[in-house]
């Protein structure tokens, strides 16, 4: 439950960059749904543990964007778990999936990043 609200706290930073927030969301009419989402835990984290989570995208399409969240320990910078997620936006009266305005998918693609997501 702890990993998956952290990843959660990072997503509304990492979807923050592309200008999608609940300010936007709410005045478009619009919302995120996460169609997948799968973690990798490698290595426990205890009660004060400090952590730091770095994100990035890894695709972003028309009506799409799939990112990375890493969840490092604090202090070792060791690897403790990793969730890709993919999210689609959705038109929230229709609850279809529905296309990102333009300048925000252009936004997106300049911050998508390589990486080599788990099996």
């Amino acid at each position: 439950m702890w990993y998956v609200g952290k990843f959660d706290e990072a997503t509304w930073n990492l979807f923050a960059m592309l200008g999608v927030t609940a300010r936007f969301l709410k005045d478009n009419g619009r919302g995120m749904a996460a169609v997948q989402q799968n973690i990798t835990y490698k290595r426990e984290l205890h009660a004060g543990d400090t952590i730091v989570v770095r994100s990035a995208f890894v695709e972003v399409r028309e009506k799409l964007a799939k990112f990375v969240h890493e969840m490092r320990h604090g202090v070792s910078g060791e690897l403790s778990a990793i969730c890709v997620l993919t999210g689609v936006h959705i038109d929230t009266q229709t609850r279809k999936s529905c296309p990102f305005p333009a300048e925000i998918v252009e936004r997106g693609r300049t911050l998508v990043r390589a990486y080599d997501l788990p099996n």
